[in-house]
């Protein structure tokens, strides 16, 4: 009997290694991936997103779908510490999920107040709630351009991120003036961009290295860290010389020059007379930044009825810059600044015709033409870096240089800069 029970198991052994038909169908089974969103397999649910609405609040969201108070109340003791939908802002999605059952009420609430992250609650069984930051992705990418008429227009045309202005703006902002562009000027830049979903964009993350032909002249910018425990990137040329000045260019990041500093200048107001403008005017729209150009001291921060609104700063011993025409003063006599940090506002106040800056400038107690000046250049790289630097960007320049005028944006690789399990 012993003996028949052995070959009775083996047959059932055979069909099953004889079975490839039906391992074939489960390994296939297998295979078939879930539409896993939100923590949850979107197939096994009913969806429902809508988009808020004025008077909309987490609590009357769950009223309208069958979750009386006592419910409400219950979920948000559970959630108060994890999540806040105290404030849910009109006109973002909320996404209600429901199980393909008999029970009528969703069992997930979720919440997109920005693209890059979510919060979920479920709603019932395990009642939880969580904010859900989701993966970025950072992609090396290459542009190019040439000016027709502005930096910003060049960049949409080309099909470039319309943040590169800015990013291209700081970089270059003590060598370009980006309103005195020239037809013809033209770019090539190597950066990187973030992405959330594959192929949402959320910002530019940074420029690794750019050229720009500038009225016939090349600059050529990398970056750098020339110190470590400050981890201050800054930008320098393919020399090793730092593209930051002592002083930046302008007051305001993007603004035209609407009258230069003219010690001959007729007003047809006042009979055609001779009235000297010692200032810089640039425009820009009331409320815009205005930056220090310089580090220094602040020495007057007050109001006059021509001045309007205005800050005056001594950077040293030699130099000294004013501000005119704030809507509003953000820093005090006696502050420290900082190059590029905010001192006040672009505004009409004192007398002027329309929102802008009046910018002055002192050269050993005499104003002068800033646009005329030889200004001094930011501290200069160590000796013991720059062999390091010039190391470091050999495979950059080379890459930025074969990067052609005429060819298309490119990606180059891309790495996940952040990671969350949860998210499918």
């Amino acid at each position: 009997m012993v003996f028949l029970g052995i070959l009775t198991l083996f047959p059932s052994c055979e069909i099953k290694k004889s079975s490839p038909l039906v391992e074939q169908s489960i390994a296939k089974l297998e295979l078939i991936p879930k539409n896993i969103k939100y923590g949850f397999d979107l197939d096994q649910c009913r969806i429902v997103k809508k988009k808020i609405k004025n008077g909309d609040t987490f609590g009357s969201i769950l009223e309208e779908n069958g979750i009386d108070y006592p419910e409400v109340y219950k979920i948000l003791k559970v959630v108060k510490n994890k999540v806040n939908v105290k404030r849910l802002v009109v006109g973002n999605y909320y996404t209600l999920l429901f199980s393909k059952d008999s029970i009528l009420t969703p069992k997930a609430f979720i919440y997109e107040p920005q693209v890059d992250n979510y919060t979920v609650i479920q709603l019932r069984d395990s009642i939880y709630g969580k904010k859900v930051v989701k993966p970025i992705k950072i992609v090396t990418k290459e542009g190019n351009g040439l000016i027709k008429n502005s930096l910003y227009e060049t960049m949409m045309n080309s099909g470039l991120n319309d943040q590169l202005t800015y990013y291209l703006a700081d970089v270059y902002a003590w060598n370009i003036d980006f309103y005195r562009l020239h037809k013809g000027d033209r770019f090539k830049v190597i950066y990187t961009e973030k992405f959330v979903d594959d192929t949402i964009s959320i910002g530019i993350e940074r420029i690794k290295a750019a050229i720009f032909e500038h009225a016939g002249k090349e600059f050529y910018a990398f970056e750098f860290q020339p110190d470590s425990l400050k981890g201050i990137v800054e930008y320098f040329d393919e020399n090793a010389k730092n593209l930051r000045r002592a002083f930046l260019k302008a007051p305001v990041k993007f603004g035209p020059v609407t009258s230069r500093y003219n010690l001959k200048r007729r007003i047809a107001y006042y009979g055609n007379r001779i009235k000297p403008h010692r200032g810089t005017d640039f425009a820009a729209s009331v409320g815009t930044p205005i930056l220090s150009t310089a580090k220094g001291i602040v020495v007057k921060s007050s109001y006059t009825r021509g001045n309007g609104n205005y800050v005056t700063i001594k950077h040293n011993n030699t130099y000294s810059t004013q501000y005119l025409h704030m809507k509003h003063r953000k820093v005090k006599v006696g502050e420290w600044v900082e190059q590029g940090q905010v001192i006040g506002s672009v505004g009409m106040t004192g007398y002027t015709s329309g929102p802008h800056v009046c910018y002055r400038f002192w050269k050993n107690g005499i104003q002068v033409d800033p646009f005329r000046q030889i200004l001094p250049e930011a501290k200069p790289i160590s000796n013991k870096l720059k062999t390091t630097y010039l190391n470091d960007i050999v495979n950059l320049k080379t890459q930025l240089d074969c990067i052609s005028f005429n060819s298309k944006s490119t990606y180059i690789n891309s790495a996940l800069a952040q990671s969350n399990s949860d998210i499918q």
